[in-house]
């Protein structure tokens, strides 16, 4: 019986609208909330950048059994509000494979509870950019996997080598909030191990910018006569806070964890040392939780470098209100390659069966994860933390170069 011209059009569409959906479906995607404005929003943008370099790579060479990945991007601002209303939709309207490169600890707290309410749908959260505890106790230590050590060890290893040059009045300088509590909280933690407390202590609000006054904090710590100064801050903060206390001559050793990005913060002091022609970049200290991209030893350093120049990944479109300065490299932007590199690791092992509730057990199942940075990766029930090692950089001649520990600097 001959088909008519109407049916056999609907038919066609038909076709096309399944052969469509089954293209989609053949499409990874993973979903991000993060800081894409905002006065951290460098770090959001960069460890971004950095996962699409990867990402781009591997699509452009087939992509994962031919799956390519994609990531699916909405804005906190570095809040937790939007943050919670970005996992809903991520999760209920996008149908998102897994959440990945979230920013920040009060984001990332906040949505912990989500994970919970998501479990029986097998929704996991990947390579937070945070070292906070919380993640890494029950019940969420099940539900996020790290790639980056935690907050406790960041100030645990800047606590052990002050004290170990003598310096033992320490003050901190931190965020009233979720992140700020738990580095506090690690400070007291590692001095209470040489019957020591916090010495003095300052704080500022989440929001901070680099504009606004920190000379409050620093004349108390003047007046508190301290050795040192640890910051668990963002970098617009610590770079405020940086100034201000130079300028009142106070010449101690300040130093920032991780969070702080360092490219980020050295443009910001650079810029003012240009004008005022004063140096601000001495005696800094940054722990770093992934290896720093400049060390030659390192076999990801070539493969991240070559992903960045070749496809110079860019800000979303939503978000880009061109004011952004783009960093060629960076440490953020290592830390989401190397985020990535995790990911397809994960998604090889999945084959073609890629779906939410295998990926907890094929994670833990796999014997060594090798990203290049020289340290060997392993998840199981025993060992959910990832990288267990903490790196050390600071200023010289206007660069970021790595040293093996603070007393390096303080010799």
């Amino acid at each position: 019986m001959a088909i008519s011209h109407k049916r056999f059009c609907l038919l066609i569409l038909f076709i096309f609208v399944v052969l469509s959906s089954f293209a989609h479906a053949q499409d990874i995607y993973l979903g991000m909330s993060g800081a894409f404005t905002g006065p951290s929003r460098s770090l959001g943008i960069e460890l971004y950048r950095g996962s699409r370099a990867y990402f781009d790579f591997i699509n452009d060479h087939g992509g994962i059994n031919g799956h390519k990945i994609y990531i699916r991007v909405y804005d906190d601002g570095y809040n937790p509000g939007p943050a919670l209303e970005n996992t809903i939709k991520l999760v209920e309207k996008d149908k998102v494979l897994l959440l990945f490169n979230y920013v920040g600890t009060p984001t990332t707290v906040r949505v912990l509870p989500l994970l919970q309410k998501y479990a029986s749908e097998h929704i996991y959260l990947f390579c937070p950019f945070t070292g906070v505890s919380t993640v890494r106790r029950p019940p969420y230590n099940e539900l996020v996997f790290n790639l980056r050590a935690s907050y406790y060890l960041e100030t645990e290893a800047l606590v052990d080598n002050f004290v170990k040059q003598g310096y033992k009045k320490i003050g901190v300088f931190y965020q009233v909030d979720a992140y700020g509590r738990d580095g506090w909280q690690g400070i007291k933690k590692a001095l209470q191990k040489y019957d020591l407390s916090i010495a003095a202590e300052a704080t500022y609000r989440r929001g901070a910018k680099f504009t606004d006054s920190f000379s409050r904090q620093a004349g108390y710590f003047l007046k508190q006569k301290v050795d040192a100064i640890i910051c668990i801050a963002s970098y617009q903060a610590a770079a405020g806070f940086i100034r201000d206390v130079r300028d009142i001559n106070f010449n101690v050793p300040i130093a920032n964890i991780s969070f702080v990005d360092p490219e980020a913060m050295g443009e910001l002091l650079f810029q003012l040392e240009d004008m005022s022609g004063k140096t601000y970049t001495d005696n800094l200290i940054n722990t770093q939780v992934v290896p720093f991209y400049t060390s030659e030893n390192l076999p990801a350093r070539r493969e991240y470098k070559l992903c960045m120049d070749q496809y110079k990944p860019v800000i979303p479109s939503q978000f880009d209100d061109g004011t952004y300065k783009y960093k060629k490299y960076g440490a953020v932007s290592f830390e989401g390659f190397l985020n990535a590199k995790l990911i397809v690791n994960l998604l090889s092992q999945l084959g073609n069966d890629i779906t939410r509730t295998n990926i907890q057990s094929v994670l833990q199942s796999l014997k060594e994860i090798d990203l290049g940075i020289n340290v060997s990766i392993f998840y199981n029930y025993f060992n959910i933390l990832g990288i267990n090692k903490i790196y050390f950089i600071t200023f010289r001649d206007r660069k970021i170069i790595p040293i093996d520990s603070v007393t390096e600097l303080l010799k």
